[in-house]
């Protein structure tokens, strides 16, 4: 009898110890989830501030040359579309997501230069702040969803994103702010996307359509 008490209390604890996991994962993919919100509302709002203060001409001439660019973060592997996206795992979507946050490391420092007497921007290093905390809880993320197994990911030996590629500035430095806001609006949408699709891949029974 007393070992019989002994397998149920075991059995209880593990039960309990597996609730708690799952509760904090939850915890943690939620504030993810309104973290990348926020900066991809951010990233809407100072691009608007910026195209609101461009003449009608240079308006025109951005809004032709950015869908014929690219990002830096192009380099990154990540699904190209909805149907892909929903068939990739969650670790994967984690695993993506971490690389496009953390691509921004550098940048991110100076976008606030591309939106003069913005208000939107406030404190210089606000969005290097929000960035550096959603990488860390995408990191989170990423160990739980592991349990322990070694992370083994191919898109280490992917170079980063780095400031100049942004941030050449000379005669197209109108062109080259543009992009660097577009591009940052750009990722924090595919963010935002990926982590609601790996949350949504926590229940098996849940519709993760886009």
């Amino acid at each position: 009898m007393a070992r019989a008490f002994l397998l149920f209390l075991m059995v209880l604890v593990g039960l309990l110890v597996t609730q708690g996991k799952a509760s904090e994962n939850q915890r943690l993919f939620s504030i993810a989830v309104i973290r990348v919100q926020h900066l991809h509302q951010l990233a809407a709002k100072m691009i608007n501030d910026f195209e609101e203060n461009l003449l009608p001409e240079d308006s025109r001439q951005l809004s032709r040359i950015f869908p014929l660019s690219f990002c830096n973060s192009d380099s990154i592997e990540a699904p190209t579309g909805k149907d892909e996206t929903q068939k990739s795992s969650m670790l994967k979507l984690l695993r993506i997501s971490f690389r496009l946050i953390e691509s921004w490391e550098h940048p991110s420092k100076t976008l606030s230069n591309a939106v003069q007497n913005s208000l939107t921007v406030g404190n210089p290093n606000q969005i290097s702040e929000k960035l550096a905390d959603l990488k860390m809880g995408i990191s989170l993320l990423i160990k739980g969803c592991l349990d322990g197994k070694p992370n083994i990911d191919d898109n280490d030996s992917l170079p980063l994103a780095i400031e100049e590629f942004y941030l050449s500035q000379g005669e197209n430095s109108l062109r080259e702010s543009f992009r660097l806001l577009a591009c940052f609006k750009k990722d924090m949408h595919k963010v935002e996307t990926y982590l609601r699709v790996a949350n949504c891949r926590r229940s098996l029974d849940s519709n993760c359509t886009l």
